[in-house]
Protein backbone atom coordinates (compact mmCIF):
# COMPACT_ATOMS: atom_id res chain seq x y z
CA UNK A 1 0.00 0.00 0.00
CA UNK A 2 1.43 3.43 -1.09
CA UNK A 3 1.12 5.83 1.70
CA UNK A 4 1.39 9.35 0.87
CA UNK A 5 2.27 12.79 2.55
CA UNK A 6 2.30 16.52 2.25
CA UNK A 7 5.10 18.54 3.94
CA UNK A 8 4.97 21.08 6.34
CA UNK A 9 4.75 21.66 10.16
CA UNK A 10 1.79 23.08 11.24
CA UNK A 11 0.63 23.81 8.02
CA UNK A 12 -3.33 24.13 7.27
CA UNK A 13 -3.86 20.49 5.14
CA UNK A 14 -6.66 20.09 3.42
CA UNK A 15 -6.90 16.09 1.93
CA UNK A 16 -9.92 13.77 1.34
CA UNK A 17 -9.89 9.98 0.71
CA UNK A 18 -12.74 9.87 -1.39
CA UNK A 19 -13.55 13.04 -4.18
CA UNK A 20 -16.30 15.39 -2.78
CA UNK A 21 -15.79 14.57 1.10
CA UNK A 22 -14.28 17.54 2.32
CA UNK A 23 -16.83 20.55 2.26
CA UNK A 24 -15.60 23.95 0.89
CA UNK A 25 -16.84 26.88 2.10
CA UNK A 26 -20.36 27.78 3.21
CA UNK A 27 -21.20 23.66 2.50
CA UNK A 28 -19.80 23.16 6.16
CA UNK A 29 -20.90 21.91 8.54
CA UNK A 30 -24.06 21.68 8.16
CA UNK A 31 -24.77 18.94 5.90
CA UNK A 32 -21.49 17.64 4.67
CA UNK A 33 -21.47 15.60 1.54
CA UNK A 34 -22.50 11.81 1.85
CA UNK A 35 -24.05 12.35 4.93
CA UNK A 36 -20.79 12.34 7.15
CA UNK A 37 -20.64 13.74 10.28
CA UNK A 38 -18.26 17.11 11.41
CA UNK A 39 -16.41 17.19 14.28
CA UNK A 40 -13.49 19.53 15.66
CA UNK A 41 -10.42 18.10 16.87
CA UNK A 42 -9.03 20.75 19.39
CA UNK A 43 -5.79 20.04 20.41
CA UNK A 44 -5.75 23.85 21.89
CA UNK A 45 -8.25 25.83 23.76
CA UNK A 46 -10.47 27.73 21.44
CA UNK A 47 -9.22 31.33 22.33
CA UNK A 48 -5.26 30.21 22.07
CA UNK A 49 -3.72 33.28 19.94
CA UNK A 50 -4.04 32.53 15.97
CA UNK A 51 -0.45 31.27 15.32
CA UNK A 52 -0.59 28.71 18.20
CA UNK A 53 -3.96 27.84 17.28
CA UNK A 54 -4.19 23.57 16.42
CA UNK A 55 -7.42 22.36 15.80
CA UNK A 56 -9.07 20.09 12.93
CA UNK A 57 -12.36 19.41 11.30
CA UNK A 58 -12.62 15.63 10.55
CA UNK A 59 -15.69 14.66 8.04
CA UNK A 60 -16.48 10.68 9.29
CA UNK A 61 -18.87 7.95 8.91
CA UNK A 62 -20.17 7.99 12.76
CA UNK A 63 -19.32 10.77 15.41
CA UNK A 64 -17.40 9.75 18.27
CA UNK A 65 -19.88 10.68 21.03
CA UNK A 66 -21.28 7.49 20.05
CA UNK A 67 -20.24 4.91 22.14
CA UNK A 68 -20.79 2.90 25.76
CA UNK A 69 -19.38 3.37 29.06
CA UNK A 70 -15.60 3.04 29.49
CA UNK A 71 -14.68 0.37 32.10
CA UNK A 72 -11.40 -0.46 33.76
CA UNK A 73 -8.71 -2.07 31.63
CA UNK A 74 -8.31 -5.01 33.72
CA UNK A 75 -5.38 -6.73 31.67
CA UNK A 76 -1.91 -6.65 33.71
CA UNK A 77 0.25 -3.29 32.15
CA UNK A 78 3.03 -1.64 33.13
CA UNK A 79 1.59 1.16 30.75
CA UNK A 80 0.97 4.14 33.17
CA UNK A 81 1.41 2.46 35.86
CA UNK A 82 2.07 5.83 38.08
CA UNK A 83 5.61 6.86 39.83
CA UNK A 84 6.92 5.43 42.60
CA UNK A 85 5.88 7.17 45.96
CA UNK A 86 8.23 6.38 48.47
CA UNK A 87 11.26 9.72 48.62
CA UNK A 88 13.31 9.67 45.44
CA UNK A 89 16.85 9.45 46.08
CA UNK A 90 18.96 12.16 43.68
CA UNK A 91 20.52 8.86 42.75
CA UNK A 92 21.73 9.13 38.46
CA UNK A 93 20.29 6.05 37.02
CA UNK A 94 20.83 3.55 33.97
CA UNK A 95 18.74 0.92 32.46
CA UNK A 96 19.48 -2.18 30.21
CA UNK A 97 16.87 -2.21 27.02
CA UNK A 98 13.68 -4.18 27.79
CA UNK A 99 13.60 -7.75 27.18
CA UNK A 100 11.01 -8.66 24.39
CA UNK A 101 7.83 -9.49 25.53
CA UNK A 102 5.96 -12.73 25.44
CA UNK A 103 4.81 -13.75 22.32
CA UNK A 104 1.39 -12.18 21.69
CA UNK A 105 2.03 -9.31 23.36
CA UNK A 106 0.86 -5.97 21.25
CA UNK A 107 1.75 -2.57 21.49
CA UNK A 108 -0.74 -1.64 24.32
CA UNK A 109 0.86 -4.70 26.64
CA UNK A 110 4.10 -4.22 25.70
CA UNK A 111 4.55 -0.33 26.90
CA UNK A 112 6.29 -0.07 30.26
CA UNK A 113 6.28 3.61 31.57
CA UNK A 114 9.72 4.24 33.24
CA UNK A 115 9.87 8.14 33.87
CA UNK A 116 7.13 10.57 35.19
CA UNK A 117 7.16 13.78 36.65
CA UNK A 118 3.81 15.50 37.02
CA UNK A 119 0.25 14.50 37.04
CA UNK A 120 -1.44 14.36 33.46
CA UNK A 121 -4.23 16.33 35.20
CA UNK A 122 -1.97 19.81 35.68
CA UNK A 123 -1.44 19.22 31.50
CA UNK A 124 1.90 19.94 32.29
CA UNK A 125 5.01 17.73 32.71
CA UNK A 126 6.30 14.32 30.52
CA UNK A 127 6.21 11.10 30.86
CA UNK A 128 9.26 8.29 29.31
CA UNK A 129 8.08 5.04 28.42
CA UNK A 130 9.91 1.82 26.78
CA UNK A 131 7.73 -0.71 24.31
CA UNK A 132 8.98 -4.27 23.09
CA UNK A 133 6.14 -6.21 20.99
CA UNK A 134 5.47 -9.03 18.24
CA UNK A 135 2.49 -8.49 17.74
CA UNK A 136 -0.13 -6.46 15.60
CA UNK A 137 -2.79 -4.32 17.20
CA UNK A 138 -6.34 -5.88 16.48
CA UNK A 139 -7.94 -2.46 19.05
CA UNK A 140 -7.87 1.07 18.79
CA UNK A 141 -5.81 3.22 21.47
CA UNK A 142 -6.04 6.88 22.37
CA UNK A 143 -4.31 8.86 24.72
CA UNK A 144 -6.60 11.76 26.13
CA UNK A 145 -3.56 12.88 28.95
CA UNK A 146 -0.75 13.89 25.90
CA UNK A 147 0.51 13.97 22.42
CA UNK A 148 2.99 10.97 22.06
CA UNK A 149 6.47 10.84 19.98
CA UNK A 150 7.30 7.42 18.69
CA UNK A 151 10.99 6.85 18.36
CA UNK A 152 11.51 3.33 17.06
CA UNK A 153 14.74 1.48 17.72
CA UNK A 154 14.43 -2.07 16.02
CA UNK A 155 11.67 -2.94 14.09
CA UNK A 156 9.55 -0.77 11.43
CA UNK A 157 6.05 0.55 12.83
CA UNK A 158 3.04 1.20 11.47
CA UNK A 159 0.56 3.55 12.79
CA UNK A 160 -2.79 3.71 11.67
CA UNK A 161 -4.55 6.78 12.87
CA UNK A 162 -7.83 8.59 12.34
CA UNK A 163 -5.91 10.88 10.27
CA UNK A 164 -3.96 8.78 8.14
CA UNK A 165 -1.11 5.98 7.83
CA UNK A 166 2.48 6.64 8.67
CA UNK A 167 5.34 4.48 8.38
CA UNK A 168 8.58 4.55 10.32
CA UNK A 169 11.68 2.72 11.10
CA UNK A 170 14.44 2.93 13.40
CA UNK A 171 16.06 6.87 12.37
CA UNK A 172 12.54 7.98 12.01
CA UNK A 173 10.29 9.75 14.33
CA UNK A 174 6.29 10.04 14.46
CA UNK A 175 3.71 12.12 16.52
CA UNK A 176 0.34 11.20 17.26
CA UNK A 177 -1.34 14.26 18.91
CA UNK A 178 -3.97 14.01 22.16
CA UNK A 179 -7.18 12.55 21.36
CA UNK A 180 -7.10 10.55 17.94
CA UNK A 181 -7.29 7.51 18.19
CA UNK A 182 -4.44 4.82 16.17
CA UNK A 183 -3.82 0.89 15.58
CA UNK A 184 -0.24 0.11 15.68
CA UNK A 185 0.81 -2.76 13.27
CA UNK A 186 4.41 -4.58 12.83
CA UNK A 187 5.82 -5.04 9.47
CA UNK A 188 8.82 -6.84 10.65
CA UNK A 189 6.70 -9.07 13.14
CA UNK A 190 8.75 -7.32 16.53
CA UNK A 191 9.22 -4.20 17.05
CA UNK A 192 11.35 -1.96 20.56
CA UNK A 193 11.96 1.91 21.13
CA UNK A 194 10.51 4.62 22.96
CA UNK A 195 7.67 6.86 23.21
CA UNK A 196 7.91 10.46 24.78
CA UNK A 197 4.05 11.40 26.14
CA UNK A 198 3.63 15.12 26.52
CA UNK A 199 1.15 16.28 29.17
CA UNK A 200 1.84 19.87 28.30
CA UNK A 201 2.16 22.78 25.79
CA UNK A 202 2.22 20.90 22.02
CA UNK A 203 5.39 20.15 20.79
CA UNK A 204 6.61 23.00 18.80
CA UNK A 205 10.18 24.19 16.45
CA UNK A 206 11.81 26.19 18.76
CA UNK A 207 12.77 29.60 17.97
CA UNK A 208 16.27 30.03 15.90
CA UNK A 209 17.55 33.43 17.50
CA UNK A 210 20.71 34.19 16.41
CA UNK A 211 21.18 31.18 14.61
CA UNK A 212 18.94 32.45 11.88
CA UNK A 213 16.33 31.67 9.92
CA UNK A 214 17.90 28.33 8.51
CA UNK A 215 19.27 25.01 10.65
CA UNK A 216 17.91 22.32 13.16
CA UNK A 217 14.54 20.83 12.09
CA UNK A 218 13.03 22.59 9.00
CA UNK A 219 9.22 22.68 9.10
CA UNK A 220 9.21 20.92 5.38
CA UNK A 221 10.74 17.85 6.35
CA UNK A 222 7.72 17.39 8.45
CA UNK A 223 5.16 14.81 6.72
CA UNK A 224 1.34 14.39 7.57
CA UNK A 225 -0.13 11.96 6.48
CA UNK A 226 -3.30 12.18 3.73
CA UNK A 227 -6.60 11.10 4.78
CA UNK A 228 -7.12 7.37 5.35
CA UNK A 229 -9.92 5.34 6.73
CA UNK A 230 -11.69 2.20 7.24
CA UNK A 231 -14.89 1.21 7.11
CA UNK A 232 -15.37 -1.87 8.81
CA UNK A 233 -18.44 -2.67 10.54
CA UNK A 234 -17.08 -5.34 13.33
CA UNK A 235 -16.46 -5.28 16.97
CA UNK A 236 -13.67 -2.97 18.14
CA UNK A 237 -12.15 -2.50 21.00
CA UNK A 238 -11.04 0.89 22.20
CA UNK A 239 -8.46 1.25 24.90
CA UNK A 240 -8.00 4.86 26.35
CA UNK A 241 -5.40 6.29 28.58
CA UNK A 242 -7.16 8.60 31.04
CA UNK A 243 -5.37 10.44 34.28
CA UNK A 244 -3.08 8.25 34.36
CA UNK A 245 -5.01 5.00 33.85
CA UNK A 246 -6.09 2.61 31.39
CA UNK A 247 -10.04 2.13 30.26
CA UNK A 248 -11.72 0.00 27.49
CA UNK A 249 -15.33 -0.17 25.40
CA UNK A 250 -15.79 -2.18 21.94
CA UNK A 251 -17.76 -0.43 19.32
CA UNK A 252 -19.36 -2.10 16.77
CA UNK A 253 -17.28 -0.87 14.07
CA UNK A 254 -13.61 0.73 13.62
CA UNK A 255 -13.18 3.88 14.76
CA UNK A 256 -10.40 4.73 12.46
CA UNK A 257 -13.31 6.11 9.96
CA UNK A 258 -12.51 9.70 9.03
CA UNK A 259 -13.09 10.32 5.06
CA UNK A 260 -11.57 13.82 4.91
CA UNK A 261 -9.96 16.15 7.14
CA UNK A 262 -8.42 20.22 6.87
CA UNK A 263 -6.54 21.82 9.61
CA UNK A 264 -3.05 22.35 11.23
CA UNK A 265 -3.95 19.09 14.21
CA UNK A 266 -2.14 15.95 13.00
CA UNK A 267 -0.25 12.91 12.99
CA UNK A 268 3.39 13.33 10.94
CA UNK A 269 6.39 11.68 10.66
CA UNK A 270 9.92 12.89 10.78
CA UNK A 271 13.54 11.22 9.04
CA UNK A 272 16.00 12.38 11.68
CA UNK A 273 18.81 12.38 9.61
CA UNK A 274 17.88 15.77 8.04
CA UNK A 275 18.13 17.34 11.42
CA UNK A 276 20.60 20.06 10.35
CA UNK A 277 23.22 19.89 13.68
CA UNK A 278 24.80 23.47 14.49
CA UNK A 279 28.53 22.98 16.25
CA UNK A 280 30.76 24.86 17.25
CA UNK A 281 33.65 25.64 14.48
CA UNK A 282 35.81 27.64 17.34
CA UNK A 283 36.55 26.91 20.52
CA UNK A 284 34.55 25.62 23.74
CA UNK A 285 31.69 23.50 23.65
CA UNK A 286 28.44 24.81 23.08
CA UNK A 287 25.22 24.25 25.24
CA UNK A 288 22.97 20.90 24.38
CA UNK A 289 19.79 23.25 23.84
CA UNK A 290 21.57 23.63 20.24
CA UNK A 291 20.48 19.94 19.66
CA UNK A 292 16.97 20.50 19.98
CA UNK A 293 14.37 19.28 17.84
CA UNK A 294 11.06 20.19 19.22
CA UNK A 295 10.22 22.08 22.21
CA UNK A 296 7.36 22.74 24.77
CA UNK A 297 7.25 25.23 26.56
CA UNK A 298 6.32 26.29 30.71
CA UNK A 299 5.23 29.37 31.70
CA UNK A 300 8.40 30.30 32.46
CA UNK A 301 10.33 32.48 29.28
CA UNK A 302 13.41 29.98 28.18
CA UNK A 303 12.19 26.79 30.86
CA UNK A 304 10.78 23.94 28.49
CA UNK A 305 8.52 21.56 30.15
CA UNK A 306 9.99 18.99 27.85
CA UNK A 307 12.32 19.65 24.99
CA UNK A 308 13.59 16.29 22.56
CA UNK A 309 17.29 16.72 21.97
CA UNK A 310 18.96 14.84 19.69
CA UNK A 311 22.68 13.67 19.19
CA UNK A 312 23.05 12.57 15.67
CA UNK A 313 26.12 11.88 12.98
CA UNK A 314 28.56 15.51 12.60
CA UNK A 315 31.14 17.18 12.94
CA UNK A 316 33.30 18.30 15.80
CA UNK A 317 35.80 20.73 14.73
CA UNK A 318 37.26 23.32 17.35
CA UNK A 319 40.21 23.61 19.07
CA UNK A 320 40.79 24.57 22.71
CA UNK A 321 37.82 22.11 23.42
CA UNK A 322 36.63 19.24 25.28
CA UNK A 323 34.52 17.14 22.91
CA UNK A 324 32.42 15.16 24.58
CA UNK A 325 29.79 16.94 27.33
CA UNK A 326 31.31 18.33 30.18
CA UNK A 327 30.79 17.34 33.68
CA UNK A 328 27.78 19.43 34.63
CA UNK A 329 25.49 19.87 36.87
CA UNK A 330 21.81 21.87 35.83
CA UNK A 331 18.04 22.81 36.82
CA UNK A 332 16.75 20.82 34.13
CA UNK A 333 16.36 16.35 34.46
CA UNK A 334 17.79 14.65 30.98
CA UNK A 335 16.47 11.29 30.24
CA UNK A 336 18.37 10.00 27.36
CA UNK A 337 17.95 6.61 25.44
CA UNK A 338 20.20 5.71 22.68
CA UNK A 339 19.04 4.75 19.35
CA UNK A 340 21.75 3.08 17.60
CA UNK A 341 25.18 3.12 17.86
CA UNK A 342 27.26 4.57 20.93
CA UNK A 343 27.19 7.42 22.69
CA UNK A 344 30.41 9.47 22.79
CA UNK A 345 30.31 10.48 26.74
CA UNK A 346 29.98 6.68 27.44
CA UNK A 347 32.38 3.81 26.96
CA UNK A 348 30.11 0.95 28.24
CA UNK A 349 27.08 0.15 29.55
CA UNK A 350 24.84 2.62 27.85
CA UNK A 351 23.31 0.43 24.68
CA UNK A 352 20.77 1.03 22.01
CA UNK A 353 16.99 0.41 23.84
CA UNK A 354 18.31 1.38 26.91
CA UNK A 355 17.59 4.71 28.95
CA UNK A 356 19.66 6.92 31.39
CA UNK A 357 18.34 9.59 34.03
CA UNK A 358 20.27 12.28 35.58
CA UNK A 359 17.73 14.29 38.00
CA UNK A 360 18.14 18.50 38.41
CA UNK A 361 21.29 18.81 40.13
CA UNK A 362 23.08 15.27 39.59
CA UNK A 363 26.52 15.59 38.84
CA UNK A 364 27.00 13.58 35.77
CA UNK A 365 29.04 13.89 32.39
CA UNK A 366 31.59 11.65 30.69
CA UNK A 367 32.66 8.23 32.33
CA UNK A 368 36.57 8.03 33.13
CA UNK A 369 37.51 6.20 30.04
CA UNK A 370 35.73 8.71 27.97
CA UNK A 371 37.09 11.67 30.02
CA UNK A 372 40.59 9.81 29.35
CA UNK A 373 40.43 9.69 25.41
CA UNK A 374 39.12 13.19 25.22
CA UNK A 375 41.80 14.53 27.33
CA UNK A 376 44.47 13.28 25.21
CA UNK A 377 42.79 13.37 21.70
CA UNK A 378 44.02 15.28 18.81
CA UNK A 379 42.10 18.11 18.45
CA UNK A 380 41.73 17.28 14.31
CA UNK A 381 38.08 18.11 12.62
CA UNK A 382 36.51 14.79 13.43
CA UNK A 383 33.35 13.54 12.28
CA UNK A 384 31.03 11.43 14.97
CA UNK A 385 29.65 8.43 12.77
CA UNK A 386 26.59 5.87 12.90
CA UNK A 387 24.90 6.74 16.19
CA UNK A 388 21.75 8.22 17.00
CA UNK A 389 21.14 9.25 20.77
CA UNK A 390 18.39 11.56 22.35
CA UNK A 391 16.92 13.25 25.38
CA UNK A 392 13.73 14.39 27.03
CA UNK A 393 14.60 17.49 29.22
CA UNK A 394 12.49 18.83 31.34
CA UNK A 395 12.31 21.28 34.34
CA UNK A 396 10.22 18.93 36.20
CA UNK A 397 12.26 16.46 38.35
CA UNK A 398 11.59 12.54 37.07
CA UNK A 399 10.08 9.83 39.53
CA UNK A 400 10.70 6.62 38.04
CA UNK A 401 8.47 3.86 38.68
CA UNK A 402 7.98 1.07 40.82
CA UNK A 403 9.11 -1.39 37.68
CA UNK A 404 11.94 0.74 36.81
CA UNK A 405 13.51 1.03 40.33
CA UNK A 406 13.11 -2.45 40.49
CA UNK A 407 15.14 -2.85 37.49
CA UNK A 408 18.27 -0.33 37.05
CA UNK A 409 21.08 -0.96 36.77
CA UNK A 410 22.73 -1.65 39.98
CA UNK A 411 27.02 -0.45 39.42
CA UNK A 412 25.76 2.83 37.65
CA UNK A 413 27.72 5.09 39.80
CA UNK A 414 31.27 3.19 39.18
CA UNK A 415 31.27 4.73 35.84
CA UNK A 416 32.74 8.12 37.67
CA UNK A 417 35.07 5.84 39.91
CA UNK A 418 39.29 6.66 40.10
CA UNK A 419 39.19 10.04 38.68
CA UNK A 420 42.45 10.99 39.96
CA UNK A 421 42.83 14.57 41.83
CA UNK A 422 44.40 17.04 40.23
CA UNK A 423 47.91 18.11 41.12
CA UNK A 424 48.24 21.61 41.98
CA UNK A 425 52.24 23.29 41.99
Amino acid sequence: MTTSYIPGFGNHIATEAVPGALPIGRNSPQRPAYGLYAEQLSGTAFTAPRHENRRSWLYRLRPTAEHPPYEPYEAAVRFAAGSHDAPLPPNRLRWDPAPMTPPGTDWIDGMTTMLVNRDPADLEGVAVNVYACNRNMERVFVDADGELVFLPQSGRLTILTELGRIDIAPGQIALVPRGVRFRVELPDGEAAGYVAENHGSLFRLPDLGPIGANGLGNPRDFETPVAWFEDRDEPTQVVQKFLGSLWTMTLDHSPLDVVAWHGNLAPWRYDLSRFNTINTVSFDHPDPSIFTLLTSPSDVPGRANADLVLFPPRWMVAEDTFRPPWFHRNVMSEAMGLITGAYDAKAEGFRPGGLSLHNLMAGHGPDLASWQGASHAALNPHRIEGTMAFMVESCWPYRPTAHALAHAQLDYDAVWKDFPKAKLP
